[in-house]
């Protein structure tokens, strides 16, 4: 069947609910609607890259209850730690 030939069920005008949107576009082809489109234009900009590494679970309870007592994020005291003892080396 040719896209010219395909049955095209019109968006309803209101969903009662997220599910029932959800029903709808989970059975439906939004590239079938192309007079919904809209352009919009985005200013994307990466702030700041983010690493993960592994830490010990104790080690993990003690970098909490620090920063806690400390006021500050967990992040954030790990951060000034690694600044400082990095800072050793280079």
């Amino acid at each position: 069947m040719s896209k010219k030939d395909k049955h095209i069920d019109p968006i309803p005008d209101d969903f009662s609910n997220y599910e029932e949107a959800a029903k709808f576009w989970d059975t439906h082809d939004t590239t079938d609607y192309p007079e919904y489109f809209e352009d919009v234009e985005i200013k994307a900009e990466f702030q700041k890259r983010h690493y993960e590494i592994e830490v010990d679970e104790a080690i993990m309870k003690i970098l909490q209850k620090q920063a806690q007592k400390l006021g500050i994020s967990v992040t954030r005291l790990v951060n000034e730690i690694l600044r400082k003892q990095t800072s050793k080396v280079a």
